[in-house]
């Protein structure tokens, strides 16, 4: 149910990206919203959200997170696909190598996740999760968890630490919290619709207030990290971090690998980490976008010498002039290519009581 939800999930969202490139290359006026391929990608995504919430009440969390490298590799072998460029095979092995050795180191993780992971579970019932939750494991667990969240959030929001792993850790601990509350909020839910109801706990609504709370601030840092970082860098390091950090908190309050042998525990463990390599190949060779560059290229100019031939843009030259990346005492140019200033002057009362304009144009006159 986890690998399924997964993958439905990655074929969603290419749905609904193809939707969007495909209005933007075309002249249809019709917002992405109105178009069935959006329609689509969205009913199977929420599909796939289904399939993976349910499957936290069947299974274990420390197996259940980790699996979600499925979606990465998904999206990987769609990606290539459904690529548009030709190539030839040489050039397309050597653009795509690092895909394809991530994509096969993450299979193997998968593979031995799945054989190695922990198979104890309990039913969901109010009375475990209470007891889960005032143990004395968790409650040092919560407690840790609480300081380092905070003093991370103080250097974020105080000392200004906009660094990606620092954005990414609030993520990975409210993660999860998530992660710990879907499960609990997943199992009760089933052990009701089977007969034995319990809803009526309080501890439902408690984990279903955490469950929303988290993943609403979760989304929060997420949409502030995409507009500072790459999201190849994003999706490999928010992968490895939630998935460490929601294995800990699976293990301390599920106690996931209770009865496990050191054997199982080191594959699974080596699972990890080769699913965490792969991930990371596979997301470093995506390609990075071009940043804006908020001033006028001079190399587009005609009869501009190009300004970056070494990688070194040149800034504009803003001092008491509306001058606009002028090149200042340039002789060898042309005074025809030299830029007209507007400097800026006091205005001044003409005798009829008319104000002159708070600037005038210089003109330049071409030499004989």
């Amino acid at each position: 149910s986890t690998i399924f939800g997964h993958l439905v999930i990655s074929i969603a969202l290419n749905l609904q990206k193809y939707s969007h490139i495909r209005l933007a290359g075309s002249k249809d006026p019709r917002a992405y919203f109105k178009t069935k391929t959006w329609w689509c990608g969205l009913f199977l995504l929420v599909l796939g959200e289904l399939g993976v919430f349910s499957s936290y009440a069947f299974a274990p969390l420390s197996l259940i997170v980790p699996l979600s490298a499925v979606s990465v590799i998904a999206s990987a072998i769609i990606g290539i696909i459904f690529i548009k460029e030709k190539w030839k095979p040489k050039d397309f092995l050597r653009r795509y190598v690092l895909s394809f050795v991530g994509c096969g180191l993450a299979i193997i993780g998968t593979y031995l996740l799945i054989t190695f992971g922990p198979n104890s579970h309990e039913k969901m019932t109010g009375e475990n999760i209470t007891r889960h939750l005032v143990s004395w494991p968790f409650l040092l667990y919560m407690l840790l968890e609480i300081i380092v969240f905070c003093l991370l959030l103080y250097f974020y929001k105080e000392k200004n630490a906009n660094y990606i792993v620092v954005i990414l850790l609030l993520v990975a601990l409210l993660g999860s919290m998530t992660v710990v509350t879907v499960k609990a909020v997943a199992g009760m839910i089933v052990v009701s619709i089977q007969g034995n109801l319990q809803l009526d706990y309080p501890i439902f609504y408690i984990m279903l207030v955490c469950m929303i709370a988290t993943a609403v601030f979760q989304a929060t840092f997420l949409a502030q990290a995409s507009q500072l970082y790459d999201s190849s860098q994003i999706a490999s390091i928010g992968y490895i971090l939630s998935t460490t950090i929601a294995i800990t908190a699976g293990a301390t309050f599920y106690l996931d690998f209770t009865g496990e042998d050191v054997l199982h525990i080191c594959m699974f463990a080596l699972g990890c980490l080769i699913a965490f390599l792969g991930v990371f190949l596979i997301t470093r060779n995506r390609k990075k976008s071009v940043p804006f560059e908020p001033y006028i290229s001079m190399d587009a100019m005609p009869g501009m010498q190009n300004v970056h031939d070494k990688g070194i843009a040149v800034q504009p030259d803003l001092k008491a002039s509306f001058s606009y990346g002028a090149l200042e005492n340039n002789d060898n140019m042309p005074e025809i290519y030299t830029p007209a200033t507007l400097p800026i002057v006091q205005e001044q009362h003409g005798s009829r009581g008319v104000s002159a304009p708070p600037y005038r144009v210089l003109e330049h006159s071409k030499k004989e």
